[in-house]
């Protein structure tokens, strides 16, 4: 009962967030990634990381939209000394990501935080990604997997001369990972993750599959201080995610959602408070506004399945690496 309690108070009475931009410190030389980076949360966080000078790059599919996003944000903060970037990423074509990684680590030399912001929600049942997957599994995992790993050596590179905890991969999850299969990914009989034909059953498989992804990237990358992963469930927000929702679905969720600036004070937590890079902290979940939060203990302890799913991901990334 206590992980049902926990829930509910990642929905209610939440107490203010403690890590905003007030207490974000200077990022002038820091490199940082955030996909879908120019709407919703994403927007609200490298609005707040280019207030103290860091140098974003808005990842996503739509340079007019990151154009537009970045016009916006350098309007309403005009003291920067920062730079913001659109970066074209398509996490639901695997094909495209190499040479999106390969254009990025063309322009930086260093990467500092790499926040997997963006996904999809509740698409009609049958959608696929352009290489035929569940969309939600192909974008929400598939696609960040593959970028992540292909990152993975810039990022190391970056830790090897930066403070230890200070370079960081964070992965979305969502308040409905509640609602994932037990162990958060039920596999089928070919060894993949099993495709729901449910809308939300298979977004909840995601949400509760990054969870694994972000634990078991902090046992294969995380040793010596190397690199932080951490999951987090945003809060209920208002964001582009409720795109494809309707009626009293579209209504009960704008009556449960808060706006996406506070989103992104959990990512900003995350990825750059000193309490989430802690030894003791590391691979912890974190929950709105920036906090520690429960995870369903079946999602928690399933090492098993978190390395069985990263094989899977390996596995069907690797034509694509």
């Amino acid at each position: 009962m206590s992980y049902y309690y926990d829930a509910f108070r990642q929905c209610f009475f939440l107490p203010a967030p403690t890590f905003t931009e007030k207490e974000l410190p200077d990022q002038t030389g820091r490199v940082l990634i955030v996909t879908g980076g120019y709407a919703g949360v994403g927007k609200e966080l490298c609005k707040m990381l280019y207030q103290k000078n860091g140098t974003v790059y808005l990842a996503g599919r739509s340079e007019d939209k990151a154009k537009a996003a970045i016009s916006e944000i350098k309007q309403s903060i005009t003291s920067s000394d920062g730079r913001l970037e659109f970066l074209k990423v398509d996490l639901a074509d695997l094909p495209s990501i190499k040479g999106s990684v390969q254009e990025f680590m063309r322009r930086e030399q260093r990467l500092d935080v790499l926040t997997n912001n963006a996904g999809v929600m509740a698409p009609p049942v049958g959608t696929k990604s352009a290489q035929n997957y569940e969309v939600q599994m192909g974008t929400n995992c598939l696609g960040p997997f593959l970028l992540t790993k292909l990152l993975t050596p810039l990022l190391e590179k970056t830790a090897s001369t930066s403070a230890p905890g200070s370079v960081r991969v964070t992965w979305a999850a969502s308040l409905a990972t509640a609602a994932a299969p037990k162990g958060g990914v039920q596999f089928d009989a070919s060894g993949g993750p099993r495709v729901h034909n449910d809308r939300f059953a298979d977004y909840a498989q995601t949400k509760a599959s990054n969870c694994l992804l972000a634990s078991e990237y902090q046992s294969r990358y995380g040793g010596k201080g190397r690199i932080v992963s951490n999951s987090w469930n945003p809060g209920n927000l208002m964001s582009e995610l409720q795109r494809h929702q309707q009626g009293f679905e579209a209504w009960f969720t704008k009556l449960l959602c808060y706006p996406p600036h506070f989103g992104g004070y959990t990512e900003l937590f995350a990825g750059w408070s000193e309490e989430a890079g802690k030894p003791e902290h590391r691979g912890k979940y974190v929950g709105p506004w920036g906090r520690f939060v429960m995870l369903r203990s079946d999602i928690e302890a399933n090492k098993e399945g978190a390395k069985k799913f990263w094989e899977w991901c390996e596995q069907e990334t690797k034509p694509y690496a």
